[in-house]
């Protein structure tokens, strides 16, 4: 039998929600396997999350610069070890400079435009080099985009800088109404991370998958297997209304959906708006910080 640590059934238990024996029990049937306990777990009904919960550890910023016709915006992570760096002046003027630098660049990955040159004359690089040796931290700069589009570009900022969203919308309509409209989808997305825009991106793998997993729930519940396909159908349709951006409950107004906010906007504005592209950083999303016991370490460091 595959060894099943009790920090796998923590970490199973925070990612689904389901009870401590439950979450043992699957991990036993999975062979310790920690995504297909999850599916396991959701088969049977027992898990309350949609999907496995990334830790997030991370600090650091999320920064955006948009043009002034909103035609070219960018977004910029960088990492720094404490959220107490992360409030520092002269790091938010480097990650704000990085995101001004982000949106001229020519250069499509990081190291390229760390090679750039900063307005102190020196390279991007070399700034961020002074600011780690200035501050004491471990400085990383991350990741960052940059969107162009011939229609319209709309950026927003969550939580201080922990999470940052653009929206490409495809139109020809030039009108603050267009861009507070996108604000409000940017800020939907920051709230509730859908998977994909619409139905239409949906892979099948996807489908698949969701429906073996929602078909081995109706059978464990016992339904008969000539209305196993019928329920899986509805599910399924309810699952992608959650996942899919256009057709999630609206936050601001729970009486539309994100589709319907735009087609209301697109008639005032007498354009076509189609929300084409949606780009969200979380700081820190899928970097795992070193855990250690507070006590051991204060040991350590009184040896």
């Amino acid at each position: 039998m595959a060894n099943i640590t009790a920090q796998m059934v923590k970490e199973l238990r925070e990612s689904t929600g389901a009870g401590m024996m439950d979450c043992k029990k699957a991990l036993v049937e999975a062979e310790a396997d920690m995504e297909r306990a999850v599916d396991i777990l959701r088969e049977k009904g027992l898990s309350k999350a949609a999907k496995k919960a990334d830790r997030v550890a991370a600090e650091g910023l999320v920064a955006i610069e948009i043009n002034d016709d909103a035609t070219c915006a960018a977004m910029v992570e960088v990492n720094s070890e404490t959220d107490f760096v992360a409030k520092n002046e002269d790091f938010k003027i480097f990650v704000k400079d990085a995101a001004m630098m982000a949106l001229s660049t020519d250069k499509e990955d990081v190291e390229g435009l760390l090679s750039e040159t900063h307005a102190e004359g020196i390279s991007l690089q070399e700034v961020l080099n002074n600011r780690v040796a200035k501050i004491g931290e471990k400085l990383d700069f991350r990741r960052f985009t940059k969107i162009s589009t011939n229609g319209q570009v709309a950026g927003y900022i969550h939580g201080a800088g922990k999470i940052g969203v653009l929206v490409e919308m495809e139109t020809e309509a030039r009108s603050p109404e267009v861009l507070a409209m996108g604000k409000d989808v940017a800020m939907q997305v920051a709230a509730m991370n859908p998977k994909y825009v619409s139905r239409d991106e949906v892979d099948e793998e996807y489908i698949a998958h969701e429906k073996e997993i929602l078909k081995q729930q109706a059978l464990n519940e016992g339904k008969p297997a000539n209305i196993v396909e019928k329920m899986i159908i509805g599910r399924l349709d309810k699952q992608l209304k959650e996942v899919c951006l256009l057709e999630q409950t609206f936050v601001k107004n729970p009486d539309i959906t994100v589709k319907q906010l735009v087609e209301d906007v697109a008639k005032k504005v007498g354009s076509e708006i189609k929300v084409s592209r949606v780009v969200r950083f979380e700081v820190g999303e899928g970097i795992e910080k070193r855990e250690e016991n507070f006590a051991e370490e204060v040991a350590k460091q009184l040896k």
